[in-house]
């Protein structure tokens, strides 16, 4: 039996996850049948499964959270007969949206938060996983949330540090790889030998062509939010964001560092946690929930405006033909009288 092996991009929005995902796919990993166009935020694509990110954001609200909720982690079991049905789903949108893919490749951020879940979906498909991580300053994430999302820079570090705490705390037992997002850009094949390395087996069709789109795809002008500024001036978010960087670019550089310092971020966000998050995070449920509605709302609507456009020009053909075939019947008609006044005129047959 041919053994399968997922490849996980993992880690927050805005952080260099589609930049490494366009590489691995380049390179042979599988997307899935369904992806999510560009838009004026990333022209080149987010390569994200957007059927699986549809069925993240459920899940996370299941749990009382949402993909921008600063205490995501760690994740919220559900009970045992409500967290199977879920896993039940992800199986089958896996299946869906991959098939028998060799190598599918699973990039959607809120992964990363729900990673016990999708890892139990994964091992129950007989799907192997490799990890990798993108570390990219969260001050050029903050930058990137802000313009799109409007975010705060206290509450985008937060949530970044949310999500790198659980990328490296679900991957500890996984083959996993820190690639700098600058680095990447510099000098992608060094990254990639990292990778490999980390991986232990090389990515499955790197050949010359793909190196040459890869080239093609990871230009500079990929950096649109340089990591500037002093994170230490943002309080308490910002210290804590402090350290979770610095261990993880310490990785990025293959330097092994002690989990302890991400250990003790983590305390400490479970510490802040009980005091706020009981306010925090259902109201992020809340926005999430209705930000899924007006999504859906504009979807219909959308539907609804393209059905009224093809109706309109259903029924406009349908008259434009009626009125022409009527003109044909007048034409006749003027030609039978024509006829018709000059046999009377002749004075009959």
């Amino acid at each position: 039996m041919t053994t399968r092996t997922a490849y996980l991009v993992l880690g927050m929005h805005r952080s260099g996850t589609s930049a490494v995902t366009q590489l691995l796919s380049l390179a042979g990993a599988e997307l899935p049948a369904n992806v999510m166009p560009g838009d004026e935020h990333n022209e080149k694509g987010y390569f994200e499964p957007w059927k699986v990110a549809l069925l993240n954001d459920e899940r996370l609200r299941a749990g009382g959270s949402a993909w921008d909720d600063i205490f995501a982690f760690p994740y919220r079991p559900l009970p045992r007969k409500d967290e199977r049905a879920w896993i039940n789903r992800a199986m089958a949108l896996m299946g869906e949206e991959f098939g028998q893919a060799r190598y599918p490749l699973l990039k959607d951020p809120r992964v990363t938060v729900l990673l016990p879940f999708w890892r139990t979906a994964l091992a129950d498909l007989e799907i192997d996983a490799r990890g990798v991580i993108p570390v990219r300053h969260p001050l050029a994430v903050a930058g990137s949330l802000r313009r799109r999302d409007g975010f705060t820079e206290q509450k985008s570090v937060l949530v970044w540090t949310a999500y790198m705490l659980a990328a490296e705390a679900y991957t500890r037992d996984l083959p996993r790889a820190f690639v700098g997002y600058d680095a990447l850009l510099s000098d992608w094949r060094a990254q990639v030998k990292r990778i490999e390395a980390a991986h232990g087996a090389p990515l499955p069709t790197l050949d010359e062509r793909a190196a040459g789109e890869i080239d093609k795809a990871l230009a500079p002008d990929l950096r649109h939010n340089a990591g500037a500024g002093d994170l230490a001036a943002l309080g308490w978010p910002g210290e804590l964001a402090a350290a979770v960087l610095a261990w993880f670019e310490a990785a990025a550089r293959d330097e092994a560092p002690s989990t302890a310092a991400l250990d003790a971020a983590a305390a400490e966000l479970s510490r802040r946690a009980a005091d706020m998050a009981p306010l925090v995070s259902p109201t992020a449920r809340d926005l999430d929930e209705a930000r899924s509605e007006l999504r859906e709302t504009k979807a219909a609507v959308g539907v609804l405006e393209d059905t009224l456009k093809r109706d309109r020009e259903v029924l406009e053909g349908g008259w434009r033909a009626t009125i022409q075939r009527l003109d044909q019947h007048r034409e006749i008609l003027r030609a039978v009288e024509a006829q018709l006044d000059a046999i009377l005129a002749e004075g009959g047959p």
